[in-house]
């Protein structure tokens, strides 16, 4: 699927290409199938700079079938998973060695696999390092039905924490309590800062972790305790826009941050140390995954539009 220039879901081409050749360094996977996540979204509208034409497409898993020169941990055959690294919408992608994860399919079915590699490395960094949660912290998680917000309350939970959800229905709201949210606000029909601060009894949360943007961002500062930490992952409602500073000191010195999945796997060692958890996890079934719909590839589109519009929960997939 090709982006010949920046746009709206039609932009999306599905066009033949040469398979592409893996060079020094890389392997070439054949895909089983690819996640389909906001940042695509982004890519493709050009908020995140890439010039077209490029292949979308950011996490994929499936089989090595070919290797190029000095790759000596790989072989042929090797179920692998990645993120991060463009081109994942497609039958073939090459994909740099390093940044490849080896799994056992027999353990985690390849599908799978693709499901959990940006977004559950993304709830594990924000979980375990952004604002490390233990026993006694309570988090509010924004779209806590979206496909990292279920793999998030999850991991919460794991780490001991109280959950607050919000969700945009009850439809919603009952996966968010499903996954283990402890309350869900259905942000339609109430306040979330007033419901956040009435089940705190006024304190506010240790921390909001935010994938909305702007439509949540302000309101989200209003949620937090003297000293809290906002964590603001996503722009799925728009990018936040410039604010002053100040402000995190009115509001009871704040801190903000703005992290990505680069920052947190830019090492192979934690690359490793993330992914190897996360799919752990899903094969002793630990945490479950959603998958919410699948699409054929050159369905894509529809895919984008369903995202875009708020129609889907868990994690969309795309089938070469």
């Amino acid at each position: 699927m090709r982006v010949n220039e920046h746009g709206g879901p039609e932009v999306l081409d599905y066009e033949d290409v040469p398979v592409p050749e893996p060079g020094p360094g890389e392997a070439r996977v054949r895909l089983a199938a690819a996640g389909v996540n906001f940042i695509d979204v982004y890519f493709r509208t050009g908020l995140y700079p890439k010039d077209p034409p490029f292949t979308l497409g950011q996490e994929g898993a499936g089989e090595v079938d070919a290797v190029g020169d000095g790759v000596e941990d790989l072989s042929i055959g090797d179920y692998v998973a990645f993120a991060g690294t463009t081109g994942a919408y497609a039958e073939y992608v090459v994909v740099p060695a390093d940044r490849l994860v080896p799994f056992n399919v027999t353990l985690v079915e390849a599908r799978l696999a693709a499901a959990v590699m940006l977004q559950g490395m993304t709830a594990h960094y924000l979980t375990h390092s952004t604002f490390p949660l233990h026993e006694g912290h309570t988090a509010l998680v924004h779209a806590a039905a979206g496909g990292v917000g279920l793999l998030l309350v999850q991991m919460a939970k794991m780490r001991g924490a109280r959950v607050i959800g919000t969700a945009g229905s009850e439809e919603k709201a009952r996966l968010a309590k499903g996954a283990g949210a402890d309350e869900v606000i259905v942000y339609t029909e109430q306040d979330f800062v007033e419901e956040t601060r009435r089940i705190t009894d006024g304190e506010g949360v240790d921390v909001v972790y935010d994938s909305v943007g702007e439509s949540t961002f302000e309101k989200g500062l209003d949620s937090l305790r003297t000293r809290g930490y906002m964590v603001l992952f996503g722009a799925s409602s728009g990018p936040v826009p410039p604010f002053d500073i100040q402000t995190l000191n009115r509001k009871g010195g704040l801190f903000v941050t703005r992290p990505s999945l680069a920052h947190y796997t830019a090492t192979r060692e934690e690359l490793l140390w993330r992914a190897e958890s996360v799919l752990s996890w899903v094969g002793n079934n630990a945490i479950d995954v959603r998958v919410g719909e699948t699409y054929s590839l050159p369905d894509a589109a529809q895919a984008h539009r369903d995202l875009e519009g708020r129609k889907t929960t868990g994690k969309l997939l795309l089938i070469p």
